[in-house]
């Protein structure tokens, strides 16, 4: 790493240390290109909040979200990663090397790696962030087992509000689905299970909004938004899928993005600036999981390497 000025030169720059950023950095550091990590908020990215993760392949039992950022970590670093706790605030991709700006200096970086992921949507209500992790969940496929046998809340009306909510009733005893409208935006099959199903069932033209309970999750106000009415609801648990935000604000004008603000990959996870490379949730709309994110990350590292092969042949 040299310092041009003030600026630290690097070969490959990572935005992000979820599992799409500590996978790339695995796979460059392995080829000897010195990557960079910054960390980036969330040490750790999304899956870093879900207590434990069932789906990755490697660990029958299971695994910490936050265990498994470690690793993920320690791997990357064991083979020459630097870990950065550092977070990117402006990116300049017009020229070579490519200037990133962060909290604390400046990079100047041969290959970016953008790995920032995406955001859950939230309600923005009281009780929803204190009792996020105790009944409060963003994410089905990781936490819909607690809640066997359990009544169950579902907030949305698209694709991932029902999937989800069908999801989760393998486990739950009842899920409930409230939607601020009185027709769903999901596609015409998903529909027909959801209605069809013994453990599903509806509140229409209704939001939730408040949270309600000390150590964990009690119930959820509701409110009709055509009556007005205000009612309480008894559950265990409150999904929440309104849709997720990819974390992509700083690349806009810059690289190609799809009108939701995924960054757009071709399958060599090359986006439309040469030498500029995106994975993960920041380019998946789609499958959104550990396993998908991590091999995105990995591809992203080998195209990456072959990309700065080439031009010193």
């Amino acid at each position: 790493m040299s310092s041009n000025g003030n600026a630290k030169h690097v070969k490959v720059l990572i935005l992000g240390s979820g599992p799409t950023g500590y996978s790339a950095a695995l796979y460059a550091a392995r080829a000897e290109l010195q990557p960079v990590v910054l960390t980036g908020m969330q040490m750790g990215g999304q899956a870093a909040l879900t207590y434990t993760i069932e789906n990755y392949p490697g660990f029958p039992e299971g695994v910490g979200g936050a265990q498994l950022g470690e690793l993920f970590q320690k791997q990357a670093e064991h083979f020459g990663t630097v870990t950065e706790f550092d977070t990117a605030s402006s990116v300049d991709l017009s020229k070579r090397p490519f200037k990133v700006t962060t909290d604390s200096g400046e990079y100047l970086a041969d290959v970016l790696i953008v790995g920032t992921g995406a955001s859950p949507n939230h309600l923005n209500i009281p009780g929803e962030t204190e009792l996020t992790g105790r009944g409060v969940s963003y994410c089905a496929t990781c936490d819909g087992w607690f809640f066997k046998d359990k009544k169950v809340v579902v907030v949305g009306g698209g694709d991932s509000a029902l999937e989800e909510g069908l999801f989760i009733t393998r486990y739950a005893s009842s899920v409930t689905i409230v939607h601020r409208r009185d027709e769903l935006r999901a596609g015409a099959i998903l529909q027909k299970r959801a209605m069809e199903h013994p453990k599903v069932d509806f509140i229409w033209d209704t939001v939730v909004t408040e949270v309600i309970g000390t150590d964990k999750l009690e119930a959820v106000k509701l409110k009709n938004v055509k009556t007005g009415d205000e009612t309480i609801l008894e559950t265990d648990g409150l999904f929440i899928f309104i849709g997720h935000t990819p974390n992509t604000e700083m690349f806009k004008g810059q690289l190609e993005m799809s009108d939701l603000g995924y960054i757009k990959v071709n399958d060599k996870m090359e986006t439309s600036v040469p030498g500029v490379f995106a994975a993960g949730e920041a380019a998946d709309p789609h499958f959104r999981q550990v396993v998908t994110s991590a091999g995105m990350g990995a591809a992203a590292a080998i195209q990456a390497t072959r990309f700065l092969e080439a031009e010193s042949e």
